[in-house]
């Protein structure tokens, strides 16, 4: 995807990345995709234009963390390449490795949700005005920053409107809009696109040595976010609840009203994971719906289960298989509406049986 960056007016367009430790990583061509927001920062660097401060905005897993250490290790590193990539032997890059570079700033906050403006006051603006320890730039990253309060914000927008030429600030947020304007106005915004699906399946299964039909699964479920890919793939959790779905739907066919019962019981297991489960049975009989309809094996998901995929697209109608994903929608907004968890997943569970 061809992609400019600009102010936040003109946000920046990128895709993919790979969830990685920095110290396990040699630089940015280690990192799956963001090709336009790596140039952008290793012309920043070889040109000596880097800017006071940043946005990186994306959804959880989507990779801001690993772009703003690669960045930072990148604007101290000491005898950077040609192409701006960082050297990884410096004595700057051996710090960052390590956690302990000192003009490198993680700012934290005590209280779970919130960044408050002492957390602002303390690790920024009263510790900016101390020159680089040994570096050229002081940099501060603050990851969750759109839980900064507004007095945090409005702390912040001081030192951001007047900055010590080596200052540089990186916020990283899920959503940037919750920053203040005037904040917003002055960074230069990186929004984190999704990645494709192909680059995401290739790294689980090269990389993490994940089977085809698993990262599949993966990939499906994770809908281009590479951090979520790659946690699925390696949480057993996950595939508990795959599978507990999975023998639901090969047998619900055969299920006595007991047996029903029962399988509603073993939901309640899963209750605080629901959306993920009912996910499940969506990709399931999206399946179904794609077997039945192009006969193509190649785009089914559940392609372990293609003996099963197959006896359902006999037996079920398109109605059917319709009003079997409408369901599976309306029990997520039921459950969201704190409607009783049993009674809607009994309606659901007949929906299926029954179509």
């Amino acid at each position: 995807m061809d992609s400019t960056i600009s102010r936040a007016e003109r946000p920046a367009m990128i895709a993919g990345e790979q969830i990685r430790q920095v110290k396990h990583m040699s630089g940015f061509k280690d990192v799956v995709g963001h090709k336009n927001i790596i140039k952008y920062i290793q012309n920043a660097v070889t040109a000596d234009a880097v800017s006071h401060a940043y946005i990186l905005n994306g959804e959880r897993g989507s990779g801001k963390k690993l772009l703003a250490n690669l960045f930072a290790m990148s604007i101290q590193c000491q005898d950077r390449e040609e192409d701006g990539e960082a050297c990884g032997k410096c004595q700057s890059c051996r710090r960052v490795m390590s956690g302990n570079q000192p003009d490198i700033i993680k700012v934290t906050h005590e209280k779970p949700n919130t960044i408050s403006v002492d957390d602002i006051r303390v690790q920024v603006n009263d510790d900016i005005v101390i020159r680089p320890y040994s570096s050229r730039y002081k940099i501060y990253i603050i990851a969750d920053a759109d839980m900064m309060t507004v007095q945090a914000q409005n702390a912040l927008l001081k030192t951001i409107e007047e900055p010590p030429s080596y200052a540089v600030i990186m916020l990283l947020t899920e959503n940037a809009e919750v920053l203040l304007p005037t904040i917003r106005s002055r960074c230069v915004m990186m929004k984190l696109r999704n990645i494709k699906d192909q680059l995401v399946k290739k790294y689980l299964m090269e990389h993490l040595e994940v089977p085809d039909y698993k990262a599949d699964v993966c990939v499906a479920f994770a809908q281009g976010n590479m951090g979520k890919a790659i946690m699925l793939a390696q949480s057993d959790h996950f595939n508990e609840i795959k599978e507990e779905a999975v023998h639901l739907l090969r047998n619900i066919s055969e299920m006595t009203a007991a047996e029903l019962t029962e399988a509603v019981r073993r939901c309640m297991s899963y209750k605080l994971e629901i959306n993920d489960y009912l996910d499940v049975i969506a990709i399931w009989y999206r399946d179904v719906l794609i077997y039945k309809a192009t006969k193509n094996v190649d785009r089914v998901v559940f392609s372990d289960q293609m003996k099963y995929i197959k006896e359902r697209a006999s037996k079920s109608s398109y109605e059917g298989i319709e009003n079997i994903l409408d369901a599976l929608e309306k029990a997520k907004a039921r459950i969201k509406a704190n409607v009783n968890f049993e009674l809607t997943m009994e309606l659901l569970l007949l929906t299926i049986k029954e179509n």
